[in-house]
Parts: structure tokens; sequence; C-alpha cells
């Protein structure tokens, strides 16, 4: 019987505790986003993704839902409200992301990469390079998630980047963030992946939320 039970759970390559007995399991991906068990409103078992820890759940907050473990972009649909509130949260906290600012810094040291005049950037397929010039020539530094980082000198897939920033020539962020409209919560490399600095951001803000309802 034990040995039926590791080759059950084995595939699902999730973490669990039990908590508020209800057994809560983690994205191998993402420790932080917690997987509940939960019934649509229509009445279909399915599975619940967030970041918050409270038990039940609150559904408004969460990522999204999914009818597999691990979720796929097949299975995922995602909540309309938190894409929201990660844009709002973006649009206050991405010019102060340490890892953006480094970014930024880089692309506009003597080997950065070359922006045309007027800010648009030259491209070659989905892989176009992207930052500020070294010549004192402003442009766009992309925020992309974590779950597929691109080659040094290129820019991610539109559906991995978050959003972009301004910046001038000497790497200093001086835009605010636009949202890409072409992100993806979840693709085949995997879901939602923040900077620590953003992620802590985002969770204060859910947590914020959650006190509203």
């Amino acid at each position: 019987m034990a040995s039926t039970t590791r080759l059950l759970f084995r595939p699902l390559a999730l973490s669990t505790t039990f908590n508020s007995r209800r057994y809560v399991s983690t994205l191998p991906s993402n420790p932080l986003i917690k997987i509940f068990p939960h019934l649509s409103p229509a009445g279909e078992s399915t599975n619940l993704l967030t970041y918050l820890d409270s038990t039940p759940p609150n559904p408004s907050l969460a990522i999204g839902t999914s009818t597999a473990v691990p979720p796929t972009p097949q299975s995922f649909s995602s909540n309309p409200k938190f894409l929201s509130i990660l844009n709002d949260v973006l649009a206050q906290n991405a010019a102060q992301d340490p890892e953006l600012k480094s970014q930024a810094q880089a692309f506009a040291s003597p080997g950065g990469f070359t922006f045309i005049g007027n800010g648009k950037k030259e491209t070659s397929g989905a892989s176009g390079e992207g930052g500020a010039g070294g010549a004192g020539i402003g442009g766009w530094v992309h925020l992309s998630d974590t779950r597929n980082p691109p080659d040094f000198g290129r820019i991610a897939w539109p559906e991995d980047i978050l959003g972009s920033v301004e910046v001038d020539g000497q790497g200093q962020i001086i835009g605010n963030y636009q949202p890409s409209g072409t992100y993806r919560i979840i693709t085949n490399q995997g879901m939602l992946g923040l900077s620590p600095f953003l992620e802590k951001k985002l969770i204060a803000r859910l947590r914020e939320e959650e006190t509203k309802v």
C-alpha cells in the first residue's frame, strides 16, 4: 500500500503541508504559490492558485484556477482581478526594483545595446536587442518574467514581458511603467515569476486587499 501511495503522488512533484485541516500544495517552480482544492461556482472540482495562506482561500484574490496540477496553459483560467492588482503593483514599484535598475545601468554601459533615436528598438524576430544605448541615447528596458530569462543582450518573448520602463542615456529610469499587453501568467515554461522585491510588494498588496473583503 505504501508503494502505491508513493506512485500516486510522485508525478505531481509538489510539496505538501497540513494547514488548518486542509492540505496545501505549492508549485515546485514557485513555492510561494499555494494550491487549494476548490469548487467552482458551477460545482466542479478544480484547484485555486494563490499567494495567500488564508484558509479557506479567497477566490477573488487568487491568481486563477486550474483543472490540472501542475497547471498548464490549457488547464489554467486566470483571475482578471488578480491581473489588475499585479499591473497596479508593478506600476507603483517596478522603477524601484533593484534588478530592473541594475539592468538599466548595464544597458547604458559602453557595451550596452543600441536604440534608434526616437526610442524605437531594432529587433530581430522575437529576440531583438533591448535596453538603453551607451552613446547617450535613451530607450526602454523590459521587465520580464523570471520563468524564462533571456540571454544577456536579448529581450524575452512577448508572452514573458510584463512591461517596460523608459530610461535615459545614463541608465536612469525616467518614465512610468507601461504594461506590455502581451504578457501571459502561464506558458509552457511555467507560471508567474517575479523578482524577490516585486514578489514581496505583490504579496503585501494582496494581504492588504484581503483585509478589505
